[in-house]
């Protein structure tokens, strides 16, 4: 089965719409700062589309992190900055989960941070950075030591920051119970002056207000909806014979980790219930760092469901090329080309990156309502099937129409893909940057 591309979107091979440049009167040389900078997690994919926006714009880009995957000659890799780095697992085990720390775990978090303090004035000399965009360190306590020496150095220099939270302490339950709170009420976030804070969504903004007193502005996660998607080609054509599906199945996507809160189980359910051999699961992605038991459980699902799912992990990276097998591998964006309904029932989404691809590539979506996507996405108008927490009846008839109705699918396209653009592309993003960084430097737009 096939998905038409979306009606009244631009086509493939069409000249991109013209969009005004906007930028600030000098360029910057601006320096990303994170845990990690490689592979497609959202933090990685987010900042690649702000450097794109902000080089479009005349500025410099420049990268820091513990993984990265930027050139050599604009970056500054420091492996203590991972968050999976050995030092680094084994001191944040010890941070959550219990109300106290001894004398000496404090020193080790304090020697921990000096240490990235040095490397990152390296970094910052190094580039001769202006403007500083700590990427998710200053929000999530993923690694303490890093927020901790990122505040001390944009508190020591003054130096401008666009520090950018895509998620927060109190959104994520293993933060709750914490030996560490006098360093998150420091540093996650700081107040500080010549910091621009900026959220993915309205709620994060409201929470940052509330908590921590403090103003940010909503920049939401974009793709590039001014150029158009890409097409089939030479390589990406046998994808779906590679996988082992015919064109007649109907692959239903679910392009995410495997992870207890992006919902899969629903997914399993939503196939069992279609009753039809056609209904062919694809996930795309790994799991992620929280352990096995939620992998085990999707299995005793699918096992009880009988049902046909596919985990193609190993088969889908940031490029195309060969696994270890010798297999093809290829992009997420070459699976959503061949994807006829894309399940996205997370139960908590900072924003939804997976949401946007779908619509992008003008494919259904069955959404779970995750609070982000009720408040800030839904009142938008866009076209989905729309669940809460359960897989009725009338949800699993209103996917059977949509896989059986095509013109129902092109209609959608088109309204997704038009909205999308208004209120999700690069152009929304620029407008945003340059008024953030027109603000810290007091020039005008």
């Amino acid at each position: 089965m096939k998905i038409d591309a979306p009606t009244g979107a631009p086509v493939h091979g069409a000249k991109p719409m013209t969009t005004c440049i906007l930028t600030t009167a000098t360029p910057k040389r601006i320096g990303f700062i994170s845990t990690r900078f490689r592979g497609t997690d959202g933090v990685t994919l987010e900042a690649r589309k702000w450097a794109q926006i902000l080089q479009s714009m005349e500025h410099q880009c420049f990268w820091m992190a513990g993984e990265l995957d930027a050139p050599a000659e604009i970056s500054h890799a420091v492996p203590l900055a991972f968050f999976g780095h050995p030092e680094v697992a084994e001191l944040q085990a010890q941070l959550f989960g219990v109300t106290t720390r001894s004398r000496q775990l404090t020193n080790r978090i304090q020697h921990l941070k000096e240490r990235l303090k040095d490397e990152i004035y390296r970094f910052l000399d190094r580039f001769q950075i202006e403007v500083v965009i700590p990427e998710n360190i200053l929000s999530l306590p993923m690694h303490v030591p890093l927020g901790l020496a990122m505040t001390e150095v944009l508190a020591e220099t003054g130096l401008p920051a666009i520090a950018h939270h895509h998620d927060f302490t109190w959104e994520r339950e293993r933060y709750v119970l914490s030996a560490v709170n006098d360093y998150l009420h420091a540093a996650f976030p700081p107040s500080l002056h010549r910091i621009e804070h900026v959220v993915i969504n309205s709620m994060a903004q409201k929470e940052l207000a509330r908590r921590c007193s403090l103003p940010s502005a909503i920049i939401p996660n974009v793709l590039d909806f001014e150029t158009p998607p890409p097409g089939l080609d030479e390589y990406n054509r046998d994808l779906r014979q590679e996988i082992g599906l015919t064109e007649e199945d109907w692959l239903i996507l679910q392009p995410t980790r495997v992870v207890p809160r992006k919902g899969i189980e629903h997914a399993i359910e939503l196939v069992r219930r279609l009753k039809d051999p056609r209904a062919k699961l694809v996930i795309s992605h790994p799991a992620g760092d929280e352990g096995n038991a939620y992998v085990a459980m999707l299995h005793d699902r699918i096992a009880d469901a009988g049902i046909d799912v596919r985990f193609i992990a190993d088969r889908v990276a940031e490029h195309r090329g060969r696994n270890a097998a010798g297999q093809k591998v290829y992009t997420l964006f070459d699976v959503y080309l061949h994807a006829d309904l894309v399940t996205y029932p997370s139960y908590y989404e900072g924003f939804g990156n997976a949401f946007l691809e779908a619509i992008y590539f003008g494919k259904p979506v069955v959404v779970n309502t995750y609070a982000v996507y009720a408040r800030d996405l839904a009142p938008l108008g866009f076209r989905t099937i729309s669940m809460s927490n359960l897989v009725t009846r009338d949800i699993v008839e209103q996917v059977r129409e949509i896989l059986h109705n095509a013109t129902l699918r092109q209609e959608w396209a088109r309204i997704n893909y038009e909205l999308g653009l208004k209120y999700f592309s690069f152009a929304v993003a620029r407008r945003k940057l340059a008024a953030r960084l027109a603000n810290l430097f007091g020039e005008s737009l």
